[in-house]
């Protein structure tokens, strides 16, 4: 199945923005979810301070979706703090224990908590 690099912007204030991720993530699409992701915060990187990465939707993830966070996670702005939504029993918060990245990167239990800053 093809899956198409596109997160769908669900909010986006002066100085945070959530990104919806789609519904799976894998080889096919992770890099270039990247680069969307990363092509967004740049074109606001003089005003946004928090970057959500929404994942509650997001029923299948394998370790390119890991590769995705921490890559978007180290050419992120220092000045954005990057944080991820993933539901706790889901795939994705799975994916993220195992692979050592909630350890670098906060996980929220859902985007409204992700969001506050």
């Amino acid at each position: 199945m093809t899956h198409f690099p596109s997160p769908c912007r669900v909010r986006d204030t002066p100085a945070r923005a959530l990104l919806v991720l789609p519904p799976e993530i894998d080889l096919s699409n992770a890099p270039a979810l990247c680069a969307r992701v990363l092509s967004f915060a740049a074109a606001r990187a003089a005003r946004l301070r928090l970057l959500v990465l929404d994942l509650t939707h997001t029923g299948f993830m394998d370790s390119q979706g890991a590769r995705l966070v921490l890559d978007v996670r180290g050419r992120l702005s220092p000045r954005i703090r990057l944080r991820v939504a993933a539901l706790p029993y889901g795939i994705p918060s799975r994916v993220l224990e195992v692979t050592g990245v909630r350890r670098d990167v906060p996980v929220y239990d859902d985007a409204e908590q992700a969001l506050r800053l």
